[in-house]
């Protein structure tokens, strides 16, 4: 259960840079308060995940999830560059979480 948490806590980070981007410097109400619940389910989601898994591997992962969903949404939703070089990197960093969860036994 705790591989579930960790990658439903990545999801939430994903989604709550997302919202921190449609708040518009925290300008826009709704937006601001979701990327504060998002932020907190997260965290919360990481913590459980934390009380079985391994700290370094499961904040890498953590992170690894929602660097790499960040960039994706960025490439479909915001017009960022989907330019070859940053496709290579995001699949650096999808490796190296695979990889870490791999060896995380």
């Amino acid at each position: 259960m705790e591989w579930v948490y960790l990658i439903v806590a990545g999801i939430f980070e994903v989604i709550f840079v997302t919202f921190m981007k449609l708040s518009n410097g925290f300008s826009r109400l709704t937006y601001s308060i979701a990327t504060f619940i998002a932020g907190a389910l997260s965290l919360y989601l990481l913590s459980l995940a934390l009380l079985s898994l391994p700290v370094g591997s499961a904040y890498a992962i953590w992170t690894g999830i929602g660097a790499a969903g960040s960039v994706i949404i960025g490439m479909l939703f915001f017009r960022e560059s989907k330019s070859w070089k940053r496709i290579v990197f995001l699949s650096c960093i999808l490796i190296s979480v695979i990889g870490l969860k791999v060896t995380s036994f």
